[in-house]
C-alpha cells in the first residue's frame, strides 16, 4: 500500500512535447509514490492540449536539429505518448485541471476540440479555486 505524502502540483505552462511529457511523468510517478498530484494546465500546454495534438512530437526550437532522433528513439524504446501516459495518471488519482481564464484568453471554444483529449480533463477551475485547494501543497513544479 502507498503512503499518503501530500499534495504535489504541477503548473503546466509550456507546449512543447518534451515538457508536456516531463508533465506526464513526474505526475504519473509522484502518484504511484502516494502523492495527491494535480496538474494544472495555463497558456501553451492548455492550447496544445485542446489542439488535438497532444502527441505531436515537436520540440523547442533550440533543439531542432535533436527532434527526428530523439521522436525515432522514444518510438524504438516505447516510450508511451502523453496521452496514455495522462490516462493511466488519471487512473490512479491525478486531476487534471484547465484554468477557466485560459480558456478565454487563449481562444480556446470546447466545443469544437477532440472528445478524447476532453475524457482528460476533471475540471475547469479559477483560480481562486486551484489556489485555496492547492494551498499547502509539499511539491509545486512550474513546468
Amino acid at each position: 500500500m502507498k503512503k499518503n505524502k501530500g499534495k504535489f502540483v504541477i503548473f503546466a505552462h509550456s507546449g512543447t512535447y518534451d515538457k508536456l511529457h516531463q508533465t506526464a511523468t513526474i505526475a504519473l510517478t509522484a502518484a504511484a509514490m502516494g502523492s495527491e498530484v494535480y496538474i494544472i494546465l495555463f497558456f501553451w500546454a492548455l492550447k496544445k492540449f485542446y489542439s488535438g495534438q497532444l502527441d505531436h512530437a515537436d520540440f523547442p526550437v533550440e533543439y531542432q536539429s535533436w527532434s527526428h532522433k530523439i521522436t525515432h528513439l522514444m518510438k524504438e524504446k516505447k516510450v508511451p505518448p502523453v496521452s496514455e501516459m495522462l490516462r493511466e495518471a488519471r487512473g490512479i488519482g491525478v486531476k487534471v485541471i484547465v484554468c477557466s481564464a485560459g480558456l478565454e484568453y487563449m481562444d480556446i471554444d470546447t466545443t469544437l476540440h477532440d472528445n478524447r483529449q476532453a475524457s482528460l480533463i476533471d475540471d475547469v477551475w479559477g483560480l481562486p479555486q486551484v489556489l485555496t485547494v492547492v494551498e499547502g501543497a509539499e511539491t509545486v513544479l512550474y513546468i
